[in-house]
């Protein structure tokens, strides 16, 4: 269990420093930087949310790993239902900002069902049971290459971008700003992809350096 824990406060860490790349790279960008004011409470909200959301995914594929649970058939219908739950708790947050929102169940399911069935497999492979007692960072190393993992990392990137653009073309926005709903929607995704790609190589890079043995005293 520590192992899983670790691997989704990793996780976390590593969607809080997307979002917060992401928020610098839109207060460049126009027009959302006009319409940032109104997007940039949801957005910290949302990645709350998504690590919510994420460790749920880990915690029960280290609960299925002994079994070797590849598909996961069963399980994915159960935890999309549970993350209905978090929903409801985001959009009791976000009750209390002069804003309004609904999610599009129509248009997110089957952006989240990827993204879930993505991180239930990659999690489900790190935490499979092995000889020894390895890290995460060893486990990591085992089951991904360097480049495997950055790969994997813009994937989970994209789908939260995608999934994130759903969410913003239902913020209200001031009466001016409407008509760019959709432009502001796609460009915020623009941005998130912009920031992701390089992000993610760099994560890679960081978490498969080589560790230098300490030198014996």
């Amino acid at each position: 269990m520590k192992k899983a824990h670790s691997l989704a406060r990793l996780n976390g860490r590593i969607l809080n420093v997307f979002s917060q790349r992401t928020t610098a790279a839109l207060r460049a960008a126009l027009p959302l930087r006009l319409a940032l004011p109104h997007l940039e409470p949801i957005l910290a909200l949302n990645v709350t949310k998504e690590v919510s959301k994420d460790t749920l995914v880990i915690l029960r594929a280290f609960e299925l790993a002994a079994e070797c649970t590849a598909a996961g058939t069963d399980v994915l219908p159960q935890l999309l239902l549970a993350t209905k739950e978090i929903d409801r708790m985001f959009l009791a947050r976000v009750g209390t900002f002069p804003v309004g929102i609904v999610i599009r169940y129509e248009e997110v399911t089957p952006i989240r069902a990827r993204r879930i069935k993505l991180l239930y497999d990659a999690a489900l492979k790190i935490l499979a049971p092995r000889e020894g007692k390895s890290r995460l960072r060893g486990a990591m190393h085992a089951t991904f290459s360097r480049e495997e993992f950055g790969q994997l990392l813009y994937e989970l990137f994209r789908l939260y971008a995608e999934e994130t653009r759903s969410l913003s073309r239902s913020v209200r926005l001031p009466r001016l700003l409407v008509p760019l709903r959709e432009r502001i929607a796609q460009e915020l995704f623009n941005v998130m992809l912009r920031v992701a790609r390089p992000l993610a190589v760099e994560i890679a890079a960081i978490a498969y350096h080589p560790v230098v043995p300490a030198a014996s005293e």
